[in-house]
Protein backbone atom coordinates (compact mmCIF):
# COMPACT_ATOMS: atom_id res chain seq x y z
CA UNK A 1 0.00 0.00 0.00
CA UNK A 2 1.41 3.39 -1.02
CA UNK A 3 2.22 5.65 1.91
CA UNK A 4 0.29 8.93 1.79
CA UNK A 5 2.40 12.07 1.31
CA UNK A 6 1.55 15.12 3.39
CA UNK A 7 4.23 17.41 1.93
CA UNK A 8 1.88 19.76 0.05
CA UNK A 9 -0.61 20.11 2.95
CA UNK A 10 2.30 20.78 5.32
CA UNK A 11 3.61 23.54 3.00
CA UNK A 12 0.16 25.19 2.80
CA UNK A 13 -0.43 25.14 6.55
CA UNK A 14 3.12 26.34 7.22
CA UNK A 15 2.20 29.48 5.27
CA UNK A 16 -0.28 30.23 8.06
CA UNK A 17 2.49 30.00 10.64
CA UNK A 18 4.47 32.58 8.65
CA UNK A 19 1.55 35.02 8.51
CA UNK A 20 0.63 34.93 12.18
CA UNK A 21 4.30 35.24 13.12
CA UNK A 22 4.58 38.34 10.92
CA UNK A 23 1.46 39.98 12.37
CA UNK A 24 2.31 39.06 15.99
CA UNK A 25 5.76 40.67 15.77
CA UNK A 26 4.11 43.82 14.39
CA UNK A 27 2.83 44.37 17.94
CA UNK A 28 6.43 45.14 18.95
CA UNK A 29 6.35 48.01 16.43
CA UNK A 30 2.85 49.10 17.44
CA UNK A 31 3.82 49.46 21.11
CA UNK A 32 6.44 52.24 20.71
CA UNK A 33 4.38 53.78 17.89
CA UNK A 34 1.15 54.02 19.87
CA UNK A 35 3.12 54.95 22.99
CA UNK A 36 4.21 58.13 21.20
CA UNK A 37 0.88 58.82 19.48
CA UNK A 38 -1.14 58.54 22.71
CA UNK A 39 1.67 59.54 25.14
CA UNK A 40 1.42 56.32 27.15
CA UNK A 41 3.39 54.93 30.10
CA UNK A 42 5.18 51.58 29.63
CA UNK A 43 2.36 49.89 31.56
CA UNK A 44 -0.42 51.36 29.38
CA UNK A 45 1.53 50.68 26.18
CA UNK A 46 1.78 47.01 27.19
CA UNK A 47 -2.04 46.86 27.05
CA UNK A 48 -1.45 46.18 23.34
CA UNK A 49 -0.16 42.73 24.31
CA UNK A 50 -2.78 42.41 27.05
CA UNK A 51 -5.60 42.89 24.51
CA UNK A 52 -4.02 40.66 21.86
CA UNK A 53 -2.94 37.76 24.05
CA UNK A 54 -5.88 38.17 26.43
CA UNK A 55 -8.03 37.24 23.44
CA UNK A 56 -6.23 33.90 23.29
CA UNK A 57 -7.33 33.21 26.85
CA UNK A 58 -10.94 34.33 26.36
CA UNK A 59 -11.25 32.54 23.02
CA UNK A 60 -9.69 29.30 24.28
CA UNK A 61 -11.75 29.40 27.47
CA UNK A 62 -14.94 29.77 25.40
CA UNK A 63 -13.77 26.92 23.15
CA UNK A 64 -13.04 24.77 26.19
CA UNK A 65 -16.48 25.36 27.72
CA UNK A 66 -18.12 24.37 24.42
CA UNK A 67 -16.03 21.19 24.30
CA UNK A 68 -17.04 20.34 27.88
CA UNK A 69 -20.76 20.75 27.22
CA UNK A 70 -21.09 19.65 23.58
CA UNK A 71 -17.89 17.86 22.63
CA UNK A 72 -14.79 19.17 20.89
CA UNK A 73 -15.75 21.61 18.06
CA UNK A 74 -12.66 20.82 15.96
CA UNK A 75 -13.53 17.13 16.11
CA UNK A 76 -16.92 18.01 14.65
CA UNK A 77 -15.99 20.61 12.01
CA UNK A 78 -12.57 19.25 11.06
CA UNK A 79 -9.19 20.99 11.15
CA UNK A 80 -9.54 22.52 7.68
CA UNK A 81 -12.77 24.36 8.49
CA UNK A 82 -11.34 25.48 11.82
CA UNK A 83 -8.41 27.09 9.99
CA UNK A 84 -10.71 28.84 7.48
CA UNK A 85 -12.91 30.33 10.22
CA UNK A 86 -9.79 31.51 12.05
CA UNK A 87 -8.54 33.30 8.92
CA UNK A 88 -11.86 35.09 8.38
CA UNK A 89 -11.91 36.30 11.98
CA UNK A 90 -8.28 37.46 11.66
CA UNK A 91 -9.20 39.45 8.53
CA UNK A 92 -11.97 41.17 10.47
CA UNK A 93 -9.56 42.14 13.26
CA UNK A 94 -6.94 43.65 10.93
CA UNK A 95 -9.61 45.56 8.95
CA UNK A 96 -10.73 47.25 12.21
CA UNK A 97 -7.40 49.09 12.38
CA UNK A 98 -8.67 51.49 9.71
CA UNK A 99 -11.60 52.90 11.73
CA UNK A 100 -9.41 52.84 14.88
CA UNK A 101 -6.87 55.09 13.14
CA UNK A 102 -9.63 57.21 11.66
CA UNK A 103 -11.07 57.87 15.14
CA UNK A 104 -7.58 58.14 16.74
CA UNK A 105 -8.86 55.92 19.57
CA UNK A 106 -6.49 53.80 21.65
CA UNK A 107 -9.46 51.80 22.97
CA UNK A 108 -10.55 51.00 19.41
CA UNK A 109 -7.02 49.83 18.58
CA UNK A 110 -7.14 47.50 21.59
CA UNK A 111 -10.54 46.18 20.45
CA UNK A 112 -9.17 45.48 16.96
CA UNK A 113 -6.21 43.63 18.48
CA UNK A 114 -8.61 41.60 20.62
CA UNK A 115 -10.62 40.47 17.56
CA UNK A 116 -7.38 39.66 15.73
CA UNK A 117 -6.26 37.61 18.74
CA UNK A 118 -9.53 35.64 18.66
CA UNK A 119 -8.85 34.73 15.04
CA UNK A 120 -5.33 33.61 15.85
CA UNK A 121 -6.71 31.56 18.76
CA UNK A 122 -8.77 29.42 16.42
CA UNK A 123 -5.84 29.13 14.03
CA UNK A 124 -3.55 27.97 16.83
CA UNK A 125 -6.05 25.42 18.16
CA UNK A 126 -6.55 23.93 14.72
CA UNK A 127 -3.16 24.31 13.02
CA UNK A 128 -0.73 23.12 15.72
CA UNK A 129 -2.23 19.65 16.21
CA UNK A 130 -2.93 19.48 12.46
CA UNK A 131 0.80 19.76 11.76
CA UNK A 132 1.50 17.20 14.50
CA UNK A 133 -0.75 14.56 12.84
CA UNK A 134 0.50 15.19 9.27
CA UNK A 135 2.90 12.25 9.56
CA UNK A 136 4.37 9.92 12.16
CA UNK A 137 4.11 10.68 15.86
CA UNK A 138 7.88 10.23 16.30
CA UNK A 139 8.64 13.23 14.07
CA UNK A 140 5.82 15.48 15.35
CA UNK A 141 8.24 17.78 17.24
CA UNK A 142 10.42 18.04 14.14
CA UNK A 143 7.48 19.03 11.90
CA UNK A 144 6.19 21.57 14.39
CA UNK A 145 9.69 23.02 14.76
CA UNK A 146 9.84 23.35 10.96
CA UNK A 147 6.46 25.12 10.76
CA UNK A 148 7.40 27.31 13.71
CA UNK A 149 10.64 28.10 11.87
CA UNK A 150 8.59 29.78 9.14
CA UNK A 151 6.53 31.42 11.87
CA UNK A 152 9.79 32.90 13.10
CA UNK A 153 10.74 33.95 9.58
CA UNK A 154 7.55 36.02 9.72
CA UNK A 155 8.49 37.48 13.12
CA UNK A 156 11.96 38.28 11.75
CA UNK A 157 10.90 40.32 8.74
CA UNK A 158 7.83 41.74 10.52
CA UNK A 159 9.82 44.35 12.52
CA UNK A 160 11.89 45.21 9.43
CA UNK A 161 8.96 45.76 7.08
CA UNK A 162 6.63 47.05 9.77
CA UNK A 163 9.23 49.43 11.17
CA UNK A 164 9.92 50.81 7.69
CA UNK A 165 6.23 51.23 6.78
CA UNK A 166 5.07 52.73 10.08
CA UNK A 167 8.11 54.78 11.16
CA UNK A 168 9.34 55.87 7.71
CA UNK A 169 7.27 55.25 4.58
CA UNK A 170 3.79 56.32 5.64
CA UNK A 171 5.13 59.01 7.94
CA UNK A 172 7.01 60.38 4.94
CA UNK A 173 3.76 60.22 2.96
CA UNK A 174 2.31 62.88 5.29
CA UNK A 175 0.14 60.53 7.31
CA UNK A 176 -0.61 62.03 10.69
CA UNK A 177 -1.24 60.66 14.19
CA UNK A 178 -2.31 57.03 14.00
CA UNK A 179 -2.85 57.09 10.22
CA UNK A 180 0.31 55.25 9.16
CA UNK A 181 -1.12 51.89 10.29
CA UNK A 182 -4.22 52.13 8.07
CA UNK A 183 -2.90 50.80 4.78
CA UNK A 184 -0.58 48.06 6.16
CA UNK A 185 -3.36 46.44 8.18
CA UNK A 186 -5.87 46.65 5.30
CA UNK A 187 -3.31 44.77 3.20
CA UNK A 188 -3.04 42.13 5.95
CA UNK A 189 -6.83 41.75 5.97
CA UNK A 190 -6.80 41.10 2.23
CA UNK A 191 -4.04 38.50 2.59
CA UNK A 192 -5.98 36.64 5.30
CA UNK A 193 -9.10 36.51 3.12
CA UNK A 194 -7.06 35.32 0.14
CA UNK A 195 -5.51 32.54 2.25
CA UNK A 196 -8.98 31.47 3.44
CA UNK A 197 -10.09 31.11 -0.18
CA UNK A 198 -6.92 29.19 -1.16
CA UNK A 199 -7.30 26.77 1.73
CA UNK A 200 -11.01 26.31 0.93
CA UNK A 201 -10.21 25.21 -2.63
CA UNK A 202 -7.07 23.24 -1.66
CA UNK A 203 -7.14 19.47 -1.31
CA UNK A 204 -6.11 19.33 2.34
CA UNK A 205 -6.66 16.08 4.26
CA UNK A 206 -9.89 16.40 6.27
CA UNK A 207 -8.86 14.88 9.57
CA UNK A 208 -11.65 14.17 12.02
CA UNK A 209 -11.16 12.40 15.33
CA UNK A 210 -12.42 8.84 14.83
CA UNK A 211 -13.09 8.34 18.52
CA UNK A 212 -16.48 9.12 19.99
CA UNK A 213 -16.85 12.85 20.68
CA UNK A 214 -16.49 13.07 24.43
CA UNK A 215 -17.98 15.65 26.73
CA UNK A 216 -16.40 16.64 30.03
CA UNK A 217 -12.89 17.69 31.00
CA UNK A 218 -11.00 14.49 30.31
CA UNK A 219 -7.86 16.29 29.14
CA UNK A 220 -7.28 17.66 32.65
CA UNK A 221 -6.69 14.12 33.93
CA UNK A 222 -3.18 14.23 32.44
CA UNK A 223 -0.59 15.76 34.84
CA UNK A 224 1.94 16.38 32.07
CA UNK A 225 -0.66 18.48 30.23
CA UNK A 226 -1.22 20.59 33.35
CA UNK A 227 2.51 21.16 33.73
CA UNK A 228 2.66 21.96 30.01
CA UNK A 229 -0.10 24.56 30.34
CA UNK A 230 1.94 26.45 32.92
CA UNK A 231 5.05 26.08 30.73
CA UNK A 232 3.23 27.62 27.73
CA UNK A 233 2.03 30.48 29.96
CA UNK A 234 5.58 31.13 31.12
CA UNK A 235 7.20 30.77 27.70
CA UNK A 236 4.83 33.02 25.75
CA UNK A 237 4.85 35.60 28.54
CA UNK A 238 8.65 35.76 28.67
CA UNK A 239 9.18 35.77 24.91
CA UNK A 240 6.56 38.45 24.24
CA UNK A 241 7.63 40.58 27.20
CA UNK A 242 11.23 40.72 26.02
CA UNK A 243 10.29 41.56 22.42
CA UNK A 244 7.74 44.15 23.50
CA UNK A 245 10.12 46.33 25.48
CA UNK A 246 13.31 45.72 23.47
CA UNK A 247 12.92 48.83 21.30
CA UNK A 248 12.79 50.98 24.45
CA UNK A 249 15.74 49.05 25.93
CA UNK A 250 17.93 49.56 22.85
CA UNK A 251 17.10 53.26 22.95
CA UNK A 252 18.70 53.67 26.40
CA UNK A 253 21.90 55.76 26.30
CA UNK A 254 23.84 53.25 28.43
CA UNK A 255 22.86 50.39 26.08
CA UNK A 256 22.93 51.57 22.43
CA UNK A 257 21.05 54.87 22.15
CA UNK A 258 19.24 53.73 19.01
CA UNK A 259 16.31 55.50 17.39
CA UNK A 260 13.08 53.49 17.13
CA UNK A 261 13.77 52.69 13.49
CA UNK A 262 17.35 51.53 14.25
CA UNK A 263 16.11 49.47 17.21
CA UNK A 264 13.50 47.76 15.03
CA UNK A 265 16.36 46.48 12.84
CA UNK A 266 18.06 44.81 15.81
CA UNK A 267 14.71 43.52 17.06
CA UNK A 268 14.68 41.45 13.87
CA UNK A 269 17.78 39.61 15.13
CA UNK A 270 15.91 38.66 18.31
CA UNK A 271 13.06 37.14 16.30
CA UNK A 272 15.50 35.88 13.67
CA UNK A 273 17.20 33.83 16.36
CA UNK A 274 13.94 31.96 16.83
CA UNK A 275 13.90 31.20 13.10
CA UNK A 276 17.42 29.80 13.12
CA UNK A 277 16.83 27.73 16.25
CA UNK A 278 13.54 26.29 14.98
CA UNK A 279 14.98 25.19 11.66
CA UNK A 280 17.92 23.64 13.50
CA UNK A 281 15.41 22.03 15.86
CA UNK A 282 13.53 20.52 12.94
CA UNK A 283 16.78 18.87 11.83
CA UNK A 284 18.00 17.94 15.32
CA UNK A 285 14.72 16.32 16.36
CA UNK A 286 14.02 14.86 12.91
CA UNK A 287 14.54 11.36 11.53
CA UNK A 288 18.01 11.75 9.97
CA UNK A 289 19.89 8.67 11.19
CA UNK A 290 23.47 9.77 10.57
CA UNK A 291 24.71 12.10 13.32
CA UNK A 292 27.48 13.41 11.06
CA UNK A 293 25.06 14.22 8.23
CA UNK A 294 22.65 15.82 10.66
CA UNK A 295 25.43 18.05 12.03
CA UNK A 296 26.46 19.11 8.51
CA UNK A 297 22.87 20.01 7.59
CA UNK A 298 22.44 21.95 10.81
CA UNK A 299 25.69 23.90 10.35
CA UNK A 300 24.90 24.77 6.73
CA UNK A 301 21.37 25.81 7.69
CA UNK A 302 22.69 28.04 10.48
CA UNK A 303 25.12 29.79 8.11
CA UNK A 304 22.51 30.30 5.38
CA UNK A 305 19.86 31.60 7.80
CA UNK A 306 22.36 33.93 9.45
CA UNK A 307 23.01 35.59 6.10
CA UNK A 308 19.28 35.65 5.25
CA UNK A 309 18.65 37.69 8.41
CA UNK A 310 21.63 39.92 7.73
CA UNK A 311 20.54 40.52 4.12
CA UNK A 312 17.04 41.52 5.24
CA UNK A 313 18.51 43.93 7.81
CA UNK A 314 21.02 45.30 5.29
CA UNK A 315 18.33 46.01 2.68
CA UNK A 316 16.37 47.95 5.29
CA UNK A 317 19.12 49.94 6.98
CA UNK A 318 22.49 49.25 5.32
CA UNK A 319 23.86 47.70 8.53
CA UNK A 320 27.54 46.66 8.41
CA UNK A 321 28.16 42.93 8.89
CA UNK A 322 30.92 43.74 11.39
CA UNK A 323 28.28 45.30 13.64
CA UNK A 324 26.59 41.94 14.13
CA UNK A 325 29.53 39.60 14.71
CA UNK A 326 28.32 38.83 18.28
CA UNK A 327 25.19 37.32 16.73
CA UNK A 328 27.38 34.81 14.86
CA UNK A 329 28.91 33.76 18.21
CA UNK A 330 25.44 33.30 19.68
CA UNK A 331 24.45 31.08 16.74
CA UNK A 332 27.50 28.88 17.34
CA UNK A 333 26.68 28.59 21.05
CA UNK A 334 23.15 27.57 20.09
CA UNK A 335 24.57 24.92 17.77
CA UNK A 336 26.54 23.50 20.71
CA UNK A 337 23.42 23.58 22.90
CA UNK A 338 21.66 21.30 20.43
CA UNK A 339 24.55 18.86 20.84
CA UNK A 340 24.01 18.78 24.61
CA UNK A 341 20.28 18.31 24.01
CA UNK A 342 21.09 14.98 22.27
CA UNK A 343 18.02 15.25 19.97
CA UNK A 344 15.67 14.70 22.93
CA UNK A 345 12.84 17.29 23.22
CA UNK A 346 12.78 17.39 27.02
CA UNK A 347 16.55 17.57 27.48
CA UNK A 348 16.89 20.21 24.76
CA UNK A 349 14.18 22.28 26.46
CA UNK A 350 16.10 22.10 29.76
CA UNK A 351 19.40 23.19 28.18
CA UNK A 352 17.83 26.06 26.23
CA UNK A 353 15.86 27.47 29.17
CA UNK A 354 18.97 27.52 31.37
CA UNK A 355 20.85 29.35 28.62
CA UNK A 356 18.04 31.94 28.50
CA UNK A 357 18.39 32.46 32.26
CA UNK A 358 22.15 32.96 31.91
CA UNK A 359 21.72 35.52 29.12
CA UNK A 360 19.12 37.48 31.10
CA UNK A 361 21.41 37.61 34.12
CA UNK A 362 24.16 39.00 31.86
CA UNK A 363 21.67 41.54 30.44
CA UNK A 364 20.68 42.85 33.87
CA UNK A 365 24.21 42.91 35.30
CA UNK A 366 26.02 44.59 32.37
CA UNK A 367 25.47 47.50 29.96
CA UNK A 368 26.35 48.58 26.43
CA UNK A 369 26.66 46.08 23.61
CA UNK A 370 27.26 43.15 25.98
CA UNK A 371 23.82 43.64 27.53
CA UNK A 372 22.28 44.33 24.12
CA UNK A 373 23.52 41.14 22.47
CA UNK A 374 22.87 39.02 25.55
CA UNK A 375 19.22 40.06 25.38
CA UNK A 376 19.00 39.55 21.61
CA UNK A 377 20.57 36.12 22.14
CA UNK A 378 17.64 34.98 24.28
CA UNK A 379 15.61 34.78 21.05
CA UNK A 380 17.57 31.87 19.57
CA UNK A 381 17.14 29.89 22.80
CA UNK A 382 13.39 30.57 22.78
CA UNK A 383 13.27 28.83 19.44
CA UNK A 384 12.33 25.24 20.28
CA UNK A 385 10.31 26.03 23.40
CA UNK A 386 6.81 26.37 21.93
CA UNK A 387 6.95 23.30 19.64
CA UNK A 388 8.68 21.11 22.22
CA UNK A 389 6.37 22.11 25.08
CA UNK A 390 3.31 21.73 22.84
CA UNK A 391 4.13 18.29 21.44
CA UNK A 392 5.32 16.92 24.80
CA UNK A 393 2.13 18.21 26.45
CA UNK A 394 -0.39 16.71 23.98
CA UNK A 395 1.51 13.43 23.61
CA UNK A 396 -0.63 10.48 24.70
CA UNK A 397 -3.89 12.46 24.99
CA UNK A 398 -5.68 10.44 22.29
CA UNK A 399 -9.28 11.60 21.83
CA UNK A 400 -8.59 14.55 24.15
CA UNK A 401 -5.88 15.99 21.87
CA UNK A 402 -7.91 18.93 20.51
CA UNK A 403 -9.27 19.75 23.97
CA UNK A 404 -5.73 19.66 25.32
CA UNK A 405 -4.64 21.89 22.45
CA UNK A 406 -7.30 24.46 23.35
CA UNK A 407 -6.10 24.43 26.97
CA UNK A 408 -2.52 25.02 25.86
CA UNK A 409 -3.56 27.87 23.57
CA UNK A 410 -5.55 29.31 26.50
CA UNK A 411 -2.27 29.64 28.36
CA UNK A 412 -1.00 32.08 25.75
CA UNK A 413 -2.57 34.34 28.37
CA UNK A 414 1.01 34.63 29.64
CA UNK A 415 1.64 36.97 26.71
CA UNK A 416 -1.03 39.28 28.14
CA UNK A 417 -0.01 39.26 31.80
CA UNK A 418 3.78 38.96 32.03
CA UNK A 419 4.45 41.95 29.69
CA UNK A 420 2.31 44.29 31.79
CA UNK A 421 4.12 43.05 34.91
CA UNK A 422 7.45 43.87 33.25
CA UNK A 423 5.98 47.17 32.04
CA UNK A 424 5.06 48.08 35.63
CA UNK A 425 8.55 47.12 36.85
CA UNK A 426 10.04 49.22 34.03
CA UNK A 427 8.00 52.24 35.16
CA UNK A 428 9.02 51.76 38.80
CA UNK A 429 12.65 50.62 38.58
CA UNK A 430 13.72 51.27 34.99
CA UNK A 431 13.65 49.36 31.71
CA UNK A 432 17.10 47.79 32.27
CA UNK A 433 16.32 46.18 35.62
CA UNK A 434 12.89 45.00 34.41
CA UNK A 435 14.49 42.09 32.56
CA UNK A 436 14.77 40.25 35.84
CA UNK A 437 11.04 39.48 35.42
CA UNK A 438 11.42 36.86 32.60
CA UNK A 439 14.02 34.89 34.59
CA UNK A 440 11.30 33.18 36.68
CA UNK A 441 9.40 31.84 33.65
CA UNK A 442 12.54 30.30 32.17
CA UNK A 443 13.37 28.57 35.46
CA UNK A 444 9.93 26.94 35.40
CA UNK A 445 10.42 25.85 31.78
CA UNK A 446 13.69 24.22 32.86
CA UNK A 447 11.68 22.19 35.39
CA UNK A 448 9.20 21.13 32.71
CA UNK A 449 12.04 19.98 30.42
CA UNK A 450 13.62 18.11 33.32
CA UNK A 451 10.63 16.29 34.84
CA UNK A 452 7.28 17.98 34.21
CA UNK A 453 6.75 16.52 30.72
CA UNK A 454 6.92 12.89 31.85
CA UNK A 455 3.67 10.98 31.35
CA UNK A 456 1.83 8.89 33.89
CA UNK A 457 -0.46 6.01 33.08
CA UNK A 458 -4.01 7.36 32.76
CA UNK A 459 -7.13 5.36 31.88
CA UNK A 460 -8.87 6.99 28.90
Amino acid sequence: MKKQSYTVPLIIVTGLFFMWGFITSMNDILIPYLKDVFELSHFRAMLVQFAFFGAYFIGSLFYFFISVRMGDPINRMGYKNGIIYGLILSALGTSLFYPAAQMVSYGFFLSALFVLGLGFTLLQIAANPYVAILGSANSASSRLNLSQGFNSFGTTIGPLIGGYLIFKYFVGANFEGADSVKIPYLIFAGIFLLMAVLIKISDLPRFFNKDDIEKGIGALKFPHLLFGMIAIFMYVGAEVSIGSIMVSFLGLEDIAGFSKDEASTYLAFYWGGLMIGRFLGALSLGEIKSKALKSVYMLLSAIILFFVIYLAAFLKSGIDIMDIWPFAIIVLVNFAAFYFGKSMPGRTLLVFSLMAVLLLVITVSTSGYVAMWALIGVGIFNSIMWPNIFTLSISGLGKYTSQGSSLLVMMILGGALIPIIQGAVADWYGVHLSFIVPVIPYLYIAFFGWRGYKQKNIEL
